[in-house]
Formats: structure tokens, C-alpha cells, sequence
């Protein structure tokens, strides 16, 4: 008898695909095997976005590898159980391709839904909160459709290697920066903050969660509103589970 699915997940910034952890190709092992682990049960699955460290759709041509957490993304998506993806700081460029080829949802920005009878807020992170113009300023040109039209002209050989070094640099910049800041409430702050202002003009929100900050808070607003990152899939493997009643966040062995 199969088992009743009754669960809905969430998990975020697994970075596939980088050049700055250990072994990129073992965390996809091992998010495919929780994957398989939870198959069984789950309603839907919720990703928060980076769950690649650079995804461009070209009209031909999409990124190499990633094909055992895709392979089980279509297996989980052929079992009736939904694949959600919210687009990331670096994967923006998710198109139609993951939709026509296994069916996932693909969102560029917030979400606000209601899940097995609470109010959610989801997020990527990068999109709310307060940020530098330099940044603000990047985002709206990777988002921008004549200058993605126009990055899109260039040879994948060249957009490739560009995005990888830019990534390895940023990561490890940021990287050396967190040595001087080990407070997780200051890296919280943002998503905290955002989440304290959006909640006293829409009180009905039960969940604000978000990614992109790659820790772990469980934050609470009021006794009906909490605010949760996610952590990530390069130190911590977490992921959230909402059953319904209950929501907590689990670390993948």
C-alpha cells in the first residue's frame, strides 16, 4: 500500500555546480538521496532558488551536468509530487526548460500562498530587504530582457567561464568577509527586518521563509508568525518539513 503523502518541503542554495566547495558532485549525490528518501510522502517541494551557482537557458543550449538531481526531479515529478523552483541570485536565468522537461514551476519572486491551511511568504532572500545600489543595480540588469537578449549572443564558451570566475570570486570575498562577522543575527537582520514590516500590514502571514543568507534562524514574529532560513546544501544539508501542524527544520545525514 502506498504510502499517504502528506508533507510539503523546502530546501535552498545548494550551489551546484560551483568551484568553491570540496566536492559539488557529492552534494548532488546527496541531495538526490534525500530526494529519494522523502518521495514517498511528499506533496510538494518548494526550492528557494540557488539550488545551482549558474543556470543560463540558451534557445538550444542549457548548463552540462546536474543530471542525477534533474533525472530525480523528473522521477518525483512523474509520482504526482509538485516541483516548485524560485529563481536565485544565480539562477535568474531559468526559462521554459525545466518546465517542459519535468514539469517544475519556475517563479521570479516572492511568493505568498496558502499551504495545508497556513499563510506562507517564500522568498529567495535577494529580493527583499536592504541592499547596496551596486547590487540593486546588477540585479536589475541580469533581470533586464534586452540585456539578457544580449549576453544570450555571446558563445556559451565565453558566458560560462565569465560566470563561473565571477562566482568563485564573489563567494570567496564573501567568504573573507564573514570572518570579521560571526553574529547570525546581523546576517539575518534584512530578512528579519523586511519580515517585521511586511507583517504589520498583512498580520495574516504564518511562515516568512527565505534562503539566500545560508544559515539557520527560526525567528519569531508574534505567537502566529515565525520567520525561517533555510540554511543551505553545502555546510548545513537542511531543509524545512510542513505537515500541516507542525514545521521544523532537519539536517540531511
Amino acid at each position: 500500500m502506498e504510502q499517504l503523502r502528506k508533507n510539503i518541503y523546502f530546501a535552498s542554495d545548494a550551489h551546484l555546480g560551483n568551484r568553491y566547495t570540496a566536492d559539488s558532485a557529492e552534494t548532488e549525490r546527496k541531495l538526490v538521496r534525500w530526494l529519494d528518501s522523502i518521495k514517498q510522502d511528499a506533496i510538494a517541494i518548494y526550492f528557494l532558488g540557488d539550488m545551482f551557482d549558474y543556470w543560463y537557458e540558451y534557445k538550444y543550449v542549457v548548463p552540462k551536468g546536474f543530471v542525477r538531481f534533474l533525472g530525480k526531479l523528473g522521477e518525483l515529478s512523474d509520482l504526482g509530487v509538485e516541483i516548485h523552483l524560485l529563481r536565485g541570485n544565480h539562477d535568474i536565468w531559468m526559462f521554459d526548460y525545466l518546465a517542459k522537461e519535468i514539469g517544475a514551476k519556475i517563479y521570479q519572486g516572492p511568493l505568498t500562498l496558502n499551504l495545508l491551511g497556513k499563510r506562507f511568504f517564500l522568498a529567495h532572500g535577494d529580493e527583499v530587504g536592504k541592499h547596496s545600489r551596486t547590487f540593486r543595480f546588477l540585479q536589475a540588469m541580469f533581470r533586464n530582457p534586452v540585456c539578457q537578449f544580449l549576453y544570450s549572443s555571446i558563445h556559451p564558451w565565453w558566458t560560462f567561464r565569465f560566470a563561473q570566475r565571477w562566482s568563485l570570486n564573489s563567494r570567496l570575498k564573501g567568504l573573507d568577509k564573514e570572518t570579521d562577522v560571526t553574529d547570525e543575527d546581523i546576517t539575518a537582520k534584512p530578512l528579519i527586518d523586511f519580515a517585521e514590516t511586511y507583517y504589520r500590514t498583512h498580520p495574516e502571514i504564518n511562515y516568512f521563509i527565505f534562503g539566500h543568507r545560508h544559515i539557520i534562524v527560526n525567528h519569531a514574529l508574534s505567537e502566529t508568525s515565525r520567520v525561517i532560513i533555510a540554511g543551505d546544501w553545502m555546510q548545513y544539508f537542511s531543509y524545512i518539513r510542513w505537515d500541516g501542524k507542525e514545521l521544523g527544520i532537519s539536517a540531511f545525514c
